[in-house]
């Protein structure tokens, strides 16, 4: 074990790590190793690297929470926006509408990954309200995996 995964505990469904080389492109593979069609993955290889029930659904709340409140925002600002012009409260410059309605788009977008991001990766442990902790925790485990996928292709 490296000193980065001693430093804390693997996933059930985080795949292991595997130090092996990349054949070489020139030479063909033997018919003998390479894979029948219609032939499966085991279910326990399936099993292993799947993201558990309670996981994912802990998953899709977050992100239903942080995307759909932005977004709903977003769409409520057209039909705010069609209120104040149509019953002449005030006049209002249609760049403002866009660029208030794009803003909360955005943050429905960036609502999803934080979403995802923030939920305790972990079966047993609920995690916090905000998920900021567990945001932390999943985000270094995310670009430590981007660096190590970096370091195999060089």
């Amino acid at each position: 074990m490296s000193s980065e995964e001693s430093q804390r505990n693997r996933l059930p469904f985080e795949p292991a790590k595997k130090n092996r080389k990349k054949p070489a492109k020139n030479q063909p593979t033997a018919p003998s190793t390479a894979k029948k069609e219609g032939q499966e993955p085991s279910p326990r290889k399936l099993e292993s690297s799947a993201v558990p029930e309670v996981v994912s659904k802990r998953m899709a709340r977050r992100m239903a929470l942080f995307c759909g409140i932005p977004s709903a925002l977003g769409i409520l600002t057209f039909i705010v926006s069609y209120v104040v012009v149509s019953q002449h409260w005030f006049k209002l410059p249609n760049a403002a509408v866009v660029l208030v309605s794009m803003g909360f788009f955005g943050l429905g977008v960036l609502g999803l990954s934080y979403g995802v991001l923030s939920a305790s990766w972990d079966e047993e442990r609920p995690g916090s309200k905000i998920g900021w902790n567990e945001f932390t925790t999943n985000w270094g485990r995310m670009t430590a995996a981007w660096r190590s996928a970096g370091q195999k292709d060089s």
